[in-house]
């Protein structure tokens, strides 16, 4: 029987745990918390978008994209989705793909993971932190880094994993937060702080326009936030490492374009001459939002819709569909939801997650240079590495 060592109780490791008790190994997990599961219990906003049912390449962002394919075909949608059902936990799917535990309950997810791998034999050492990995590979047959990344560092997110890499002489691509909020250059961000609104936010990298997001945009002290935020975040993120020029454009009403909003705001302005500009505004955006637009086009938001001429409408209406922000920084990795950067995956074979430096010495989740977009994507990755290395092992364990 051969004897395992993952270092990480977080979702790949958890998984691979499983697969390998199930092939029967000798599964230890060390896990540096006080207890597993950490990043799943808060995923999904408590709820866990456990994966997404339209996987594909073009999902993921990585030095070597192609890197995904395989764990992706052997592991996909279908192969998780039938696993999980194994274990009791149905899936809710959405329209879009996105798929959530039918709980709606991250914590079930966490708890069915621990539970069976427990009920295979697992050990799972609880506020066990590995500093000395080569005594684990002297130790066990395998070890399988699942160390994540960075991202939450709150929860225990670090860089430990690369360093392990490191030490066996592994690349490593430069880390950076993914799925964060961005920091903007405005004097009045802070006063629009709380502020939403459904919005098309397209993203300016050396001001040429790379992608675009619409969804739900909030305003906050430090800057944006909101999924339209997200969604952007990783391509803005890479470009600040990479020392680029990083703009936003937000269109406050994607619905309109500028000569319908000019002129709405001129029939306004004519019916209601007692209103104000402000008045005008909170007819179409939140009130600490219209504040924040007149601010920065210094127009007093209490001028009277009677001085309202075509030129002034149409300045408005142009900074509500095209108000550019200059981004400075995310927000962290503290915030971010995950990571992208880590293990070079040049130098991990794709079809075993296992480390063409050190052999029996695998890699898998998060701690690679891999990540997904927003959706479950994430997600799917670690359960597809993980399947793949626990494949591995076990035919290593079998073929004894």
């Amino acid at each position: 029987m051969k004897n395992i060592a993952i270092i990480g109780a977080g979702a790949s490791g958890l998984l691979c745990a499983i697969l390998c008790a199930k092939a029967s190994c000798k599964v230890t997990i060390y896990e540096q918390n006080s207890k597993p599961a950490k990043k799943i219990l808060v995923s999904g906003n408590g709820r866990c978008n456990i994966t997404n049912r339209n996987l594909g390449i073009n999902d993921y962002f990585s030095d070597n994209p192609s890197f995904v394919e395989y764990a992706l075909k052997e592991f996909g949608f279908k192969e998780f989705s039938k696993l999980m059902s194994e274990l009791g936990l149905l899936l809710d799917v959405k329209e879009d793909g996105r798929a959530y535990p039918l709980s709606n309950e991250a914590k079930s997810v966490a708890k069915l993971l621990e539970d069976y791998a427990k009920t295979l034999g697992v050990t799972i050492l609880l506020d066990t932190k590995v500093d000395d990995i080569n005594k684990l590979l002297n130790k066990y047959d395998s070890v399988v880094v699942a160390t994540g990344s960075r991202a939450a560092s709150h929860l225990g997110g670090n860089n430990d994993g690369e360093e392990f890499a490191k030490e066996f002489g592994h690349n490593v691509i430069k880390a950076y937060p993914s799925l964060v909020q961005l920091h903007i250059d405005s004097n009045c961000a802070h006063k629009m702080s709380g502020a939403k609104i459904n919005a098309e936010v397209t993203l300016l990298i050396n001001h040429k326009k790379d992608i675009s997001s619409t969804g739900d945009l909030l305003f906050t002290n430090y800057g944006v936030s909101g999924f339209s935020i997200l969604d952007i975040s990783q391509r803005a993120s890479q470009s600040l490492l990479n020392y680029e020029v990083v703009d936003i454009s937000v269109n406050l009403l994607p619905s309109f374009n500028m000569q319908k909003l000019s002129t709405h705001i001129l029939n306004v302005a004519s019916l209601m001459p007692e209103f104000t500009i402000l008045d005008i505004l909170v007819g179409l955006i939140p009130i600490k939002i219209a504040n924040g637009l007149l601010e920065e086009l210094k127009i007093s938001n209490a001028t009277k819709a009677d001085t309202i001429h075509t030129k002034m409408a149409k300045r408005v209406a142009n900074a509500m569909l095209n108000w550019r922000f200059t981004i400075s920084d995310t927000h962290g990795f503290r915030h971010a939801e995950v990571s992208g950067g880590g293990v070079d995956t040049l130098e991990v074979n794709p079809k075993t997650m296992e480390s063409q430096k050190r052999k029996n010495l695998y890699f898998c989740g998060e701690v690679l240079d891999v990540v997904g977009r927003r959706g479950g994507f994430n997600f799917a990755f670690a359960w597809a590495s993980a399947y793949v290395a626990a494949n591995a092992i076990s035919a290593k364990n079998h073929s004894k």
